[in-house]
């Protein structure tokens, strides 16, 4: 059995040791494998790929108040703008153009350092299609259970001899149902009963909304048998691009995937006009000015869209059973560090 490098700690022989510890023979061709099956599992369902740029002036994933990431600002010709945290925005706008809807596999940037947890440049696996969050939730279900699979297939033996068991990969491949799935008031109960003096660990209270903290999602992992969805956050905790859930008041139209880590997957339904989002973009405290282009494209285009966005490093993760994302890493690239590579 291969054990994690952690060369990632040595940055200058990192490089070295990419090319003589089959820790990472393994990992290319995991990389290798999820880019072209993805590719496969959309062509049979119509959903074509964009040719997306990496610098934006919309920033999509670091705008909810819950959120632990931070945009990556840069200036070229004097012009000020972001690398993309995410092309979520995008993919909208493709969904105007393609009515199956689009995807692309492309890197992402964070402004926070690297940890076990969060790479500074890491790739995003991301789909938006028509339709509402339940259609978007059962396109992952049916991909995180298709790449399983063809893992199993094309990559089983080597992984046996690599991390030994892989069950967790044969149960995820071979699972018939839907993934469980809990709001989040539900995942609150269960805590709330596990852990009655000690919540404070599982949930932070903030004012107005409530989020999860990597305990809680280990804990809920453990008990749904290592995968469940959670939904409906509470709207000041999510980006203000969420539709709100007219059904639980307060809460959104959205899910993360916890598996492996913790969360693997978010997804959401987005608004469908410009009324709606500028509601929201008001009750979040968003400069609107930043985004008159998306508030535009929902005002001449409405559609109902929804999405989502998969870190393949934390997919990965959870295949080689790893416990530091920074394993994850080919070519290391860690905010505040020279690159040596």
């Amino acid at each position: 059995m291969l054990k994690e490098p952690n060369s990632w700690k040595k940055p200058e022989k990192h490089y070295m040791e990419v090319l003589s510890n089959p820790w990472y023979k393994v990992l290319v061709k995991l990389q290798n494998l999820v880019s072209y099956e993805t590719m496969k599992f959309y062509e049979k369902k119509g959903i074509i790929t964009m040719h997306l740029p990496v610098t934006t002036g919309s920033i999509s994933s670091p705008m909810g108040r819950g959120s632990d990431s931070s945009p990556v600002k840069i200036e070229i010709q004097n012009i000020k703008m972001y690398l993309a945290d995410s092309m979520q925005f995008m993919l909208e706008y493709g969904c105007r153009l393609n009515d199956k809807g689009v995807y692309y596999i492309m890197p992402s940037f964070r402004g926070e350092k690297a940890d076990e947890r969060h790479l500074c440049q890491f790739y995003h696996s991301e789909a938006e299609i028509p339709g509402k969050l339940e259609d978007v939730m059962k396109l992952v279900d049916e991909y995180i259970k298709y790449l399983s699979k063809k893992i199993i297939k094309n990559l089983g033996n080597e992984l046996k001899k690599a991390v030994g068991d892989i069950s967790h990969i044969e149960y995820i491949a071979n699972y018939k149902k839907a993934f469980p799935k809990i709001t989040f008031d539900e995942a609150e109960k269960e805590l709330k009963k596990l852990h009655p003096k000690t919540i404070d660990k599982y949930i932070k209270y903030e004012d107005g909304w409530r989020n999860i903290t990597r305990e809680a999602e280990k804990e809920l992992i453990k008990l749904y048998g290592g995968i469940v969805w959670i939904t409906n956050y509470d709207d000041l905790a999510v980006p203000f691009y969420q539709q709100l859930d007219n059904k639980i008041k307060g809460t959104t139209r959205n899910a993360d995937l916890l598996m492996g880590i913790g969360e693997t997957v978010g997804c959401g339904e987005r608004h469908t006009n410009d009324e709606t989002l500028l509601k929201a973009i008001k009750r979040h405290e968003v400069d609107p000015n930043d985004y008159k282009w998306y508030i535009e494209m929902k005002k001449h285009f409405p559609i109902q869209t929804a999405g989502f966005g998969m870190g393949i490093e934390r997919f990965l993760m959870w295949v080689m059973k790893s416990k530091d994302i920074r394993n994850m890493e080919i070519c290391l690239r860690h905010n505040g560090e020279d690159v040596y590579q």
